[in-house]
């Protein structure tokens, strides 16, 4: 298959913190600039994250923002990353302000998805809420023909496939998805045969990248600066492409490299290192395939 990608906000970020101050997790590069870089490259999509999204805002009205993603042939955006919807009290409020600015964006422009993570605290909440606030979460997306995609993360309350279907299955709504990044699978030790079992078209959107034989620090640490490019760590990368094809998934894939070390290079020295790598992944089930 000739694979399309998306290059995920962090790929193309530059020097920023993640996690840190709005001010520092936003990219220090014009919008516009990375976007050219992407079509370059070959990617057919960007992701934004919101505290991205609203630096962009300042300097740039809707209208100049969605003619900036066609003129450069951008068929995907994706946005990042809504947590604490599942919560009560101050950590929902915030989760609300922040689905109104993703869904202001969904209204404006042409978003493909917006990702979203389980309780990072792990708490536990009853299933039934989180189907619940999930499907509400649709609802609202759905307005905008946008898609809601959950990544099973192992350090949350959603570690593993079982819960993850569980709870995006419950909902029951067709805009509503699984987001599996082989690197959350591969620390969370989710074996890639495990995908066999999840429900045919549950899986809305994947991402890429691999990681190093050894955790450094704590998985949050692990994950925000250690990430490596496709085929460059210990992660079966094709294994995992076979295995998410294999239940039909057909869409574009994400490239999302979080690294300290990539950070201070060029951010479109990065973005091409992540697309070549990406493609020399699939360039091996091919030849598996030829042989």
């Amino acid at each position: 298959m000739t694979p399309e990608f998306i290059a995920s906000y962090w790929t193309l970020a530059g020097n920023v913190v993640p996690l840190g101050p709005p001010e520092q997790e936003a990219s220090p590069h014009d919008f516009r600039d990375r976007v050219e870089v992407a079509a370059r490259l070959g990617y057919c999509g960007v992701g934004l994250m919101r505290s991205d999204l609203l630096q962009i805002r300042r300097q740039y009205e809707w209208s100049v923002i969605r003619t900036i993603l066609a003129e450069y042939g951008m068929k995907y955006l994706e946005l990042e990353f809504l947590i604490g919807w599942i919560a009560e009290g101050e950590e929902y409020a915030q989760a609300e302000i922040a689905l109104d600015d993703m869904l202001a964006a969904a209204q404006a422009l042409d978003v493909r998805h917006l990702k979203i993570g389980p309780d990072m605290h792990a708490k536990k909440w009853p299933m039934q809420r989180m189907i619940d606030r999930f499907g509400r979460l649709c609802d609202k997306a759905a307005v905008y023909g946008t898609a809601v995609v959950l990544e099973p993360v192992p350090w949350s309350n959603v570690a593993d496939l079982e819960t993850a279907v569980a709870l995006v299955a419950g909902a029951g709504r067709s805009n509503g998805g699984l987001l599996l990044d082989i690197w959350h699978l591969g620390r969370g030790g989710i074996a890639y045969s495990d995908i066999a079992a999840i429900p045919r078209g549950l899986i809305h959107h994947v991402e890429l990248d691999d990681a190093d034989a050894e955790i450094r620090g704590s998985l949050i640490e692990d994950t925000i600066n250690y990430r490596r490019f496709c085929g460059q760590g210990i992660l079966d990368v094709p294994a995992f492409l076979q295995a998410v094809q294999d239940q039909g998934y057909d869409g574009p894939f994400g490239i999302e490299i979080i690294s300290e070390i990539e950070r201070h290079r060029p951010f479109a020295d990065v973005a091409a290192d992540a697309i070549r790598t990406a493609r020399s992944e699939f360039a091996k089930i091919d030849a598996e395939r030829e042989k």
